[in-house]
């Protein structure tokens, strides 16, 4: 595998700059979990550019754009659809419902039951859905980019530990600087730049890509080292809940995605080290005590990163 920076991934990141000012980070750890075969869950206030986001991914890699807006009276067959019968042919069809696309946004998630939520398990974990006994495959790739609004805000729900671990990576929007708000409105101004984006790469190139991630090199101290970061999450003192297994898997694949984007054929612990709060915080259940202390799971991953020493040995294949 060459060392050199996939082309088309930069096609990519610079295609999602020409829409989203100043969110590069996000823009990339979209790519880390989509290459890796995983899902992400943004959550941000409202009006930071979250749906964005997901329409110039989707754009840029000539996806099919699927959106299904929760609320709280959205069943479950309105996610993964309904068989109907035909009286004509005497028999059940099945209409598909959203979630059959490549990629998915599930807008503000958190504004629907735990039932409906729950929907998107069996599409996230096995590429299917289930209706009335019948299984069916969704189309690869298959991605779902989750929006939700900060749990404090009206009208949420919260959502349960089984989906937030089928999540890869969790991440923030956050504000923009004074200078990239100002750039937003001047672009305001004219033809939004969403509607002139246009595809760098196909579906078939995006899929040769995600082969090739799965080459790429993971040392045995690397994975020592991921599952010394979840065991050390499972025995803090503070943690009720620490990092499945799952967890651990997504760790190492995330770091293969973004290892291939920054042009190596190997991962490093830096990858791990980085990657590990957008992995494991929404994996994490604190004791009750704990959040009575106001503590995060942010600081009990960032003192799990502190306290396991990192691999120095030369990686060698």
């Amino acid at each position: 595998m060459s060392t050199q920076v996939n082309p088309s991934i930069e096609r990519i990141l610079e295609n999602i700059d020409e829409v989203m000012t100043g969110k590069r980070t996000v823009a990339e750890l979209s790519l880390v979990a989509l290459l890796a075969g995983g899902h992400v869950l943004i959550e941000d206030v409202p009006g930071v550019g979250k749906t964005m986001m997901v329409r110039a991914l989707a754009k840029s890699i000539s996806a099919e754009l699927r959106r299904i807006q929760f609320t709280p009276d959205l069943l479950p067959s309105d996610v993964t659809g309904v068989s109907i019968y035909n009286p004509k042919e005497m028999e059940f069809n099945f209409r598909p419902g959203p979630i059959m696309g490549n990629i998915i946004l599930a807008d503000e998630i958190n504004r629907t039951s735990p039932k409906t939520q729950s929907a998107l398990l069996e599409g996230m974990e096995e590429n299917s859905v289930t209706v009335d006994g019948v299984t069916h495959k969704l189309e690869k790739p298959f991605f779902v980019m989750a929006t939700q609004n900060p749990i404090e805000y009206e009208g949420t729900y919260p959502l349960p530990e089984a989906q937030l671990d089928r999540f890869l990576l969790k991440m923030k929007m956050g504000y923009p600087t004074l200078n990239e708000e100002i750039e937003v409105l001047n672009r305001a101004q004219k033809v939004p730049p969403i509607d002139e984006l246009e595809p760098v790469i196909d579906l078939f190139e995006l899929q040769q890509i995600q082969t090739e991630i799965m080459d790429v090199y993971v040392d045995a101290s690397i994975r020592r080292y991921i599952v010394t970061l979840t065991n050390k999450t499972r025995a803090h003192p503070k943690v009720y809940l620490g990092v499945s297994p799952r967890g651990s898997i997504a760790l190492m694949k995330a770091a293969q995605a973004l290892a291939y984007i920054r042009g190596r054929d190997f991962v490093l612990p830096d990858d791990i080290q980085y990657l590990a709060p957008f992995v494991f915080t929404h994996r994490i259940i604190l004791k009750s005590e704990s959040r009575y202390e106001g503590i995060s799971t942010e600081e009990i991953v960032n003192e799990v990163i502190e306290a396991v020493p990192v691999p120095i040995q030369r990686l060698v294949k």
